[in-house]
């Protein structure tokens, strides 16, 4: 019988050598909503990300996307998700069309289908007046919006996404948002997501869990999260009361904040 969560992660340890990424994680993501990711860099946010869409095996622990175990039932897990990560994975050689053709030949979509789902997740993407133009004439947000069709082409539950709008400009940033509300509302897609965006973590995730030191420190909605602080208190102020040794350290969230904000995913 398949599980009524989307994702369900008990006891879930990931050890690099000597390093403990992930120190008996136990999270559960329900069907349908947003869940952001919160933390500092090295808190586990990607450790998590990459355990769950198969491409590293946990220490110990289990991880189930929609009833199927990450680590004997690999393949299935695939077919069910997209995954975006904080990585380019367009080829800007190819076209737009090209490369979610790349994408459905990797999904194993039968090829007499091909043709029209890699048309349908390009319009879907608002890419369809570009889809014959190469990748490399595209904008930043273009390319986000390419790389949501190609994880969307084969029709996934949930989409998971590791820091999905670094180096995009508010206006990219509103728009990848937009598709990805629409997905949720129209389809019930499932999104798994880690941020350092603060303000997209309480504009837009139904619950968000707090991570520090491979550790999950709070699940909530970001308002019950902030009323644990007092009126007037925001997520950032969640935040530092869970991580201020960091901000300490690191020159503080803010400048952390500022910092990924510079970043160009896209020369």
């Amino acid at each position: 019988m398949e599980s009524s969560a989307a994702v369900l992660v008990e006891g879930l340890t990931k050890e690099y050598g000597p390093v403990r990424a992930l120190d008996a994680v136990d999270l559960t993501v329900r069907r349908g909503e947003v869940f952001a990711l919160l933390g500092p860099n090295g808190a586990g946010k990607t450790s998590l990300l990459r355990v769950l869409v198969t491409l590293t095996l946990p220490t110990s622990g289990s991880v189930e996307v929609f009833g199927h175990d990450v680590r004997n039932e690999a393949s299935r897990v695939r077919a069910l998700l997209g995954y975006l990560p904080q990585q380019l994975s367009v080829d800007g050689a190819l076209t737009a069309r090209e490369n979610v053709w790349l994408f459905a030949g990797l999904y194993d979509i039968p090829w007499r289908e091909r043709p029209a789902r890699v048309s349908e997740a390009l319009d879907r993407m608002g890419l369809t007046p570009a889809a014959d133009r190469l990748t490399s004439t595209f904008s930043g947000g273009m390319v986000r919006r390419l790389e949501l069709a190609q994880a969307l082409v084969h029709g996934p539950r949930l989409l998971a996404l590791d820091e999905p709008t670094v180096g995009l400009d508010p206006i990219a940033r509103g728009d990848f948002w937009a598709r990805i509300r629409e997905l949720r509302d129209r389809d019930g897609t499932t999104v798994l997501l880690s941020t350092h965006y603060l303000e997209e973590a309480e504009d837009f995730a139904d619950r968000v869990a707090l991570l520090h030191h491979g550790k999950v420190q709070a699940v909530d909605t970001p308002s019950a999260l902030e009323s644990r602080l007092g009126e007037g208190s925001n997520l950032e102020d969640v935040f530092r009361s869970f991580a201020s040794d960091d901000a300490a350290t690191s020159g503080g969230w803010k400048d952390v904040r500022a910092t990924r904000r510079t970043v160009q995913r896209v020369a």
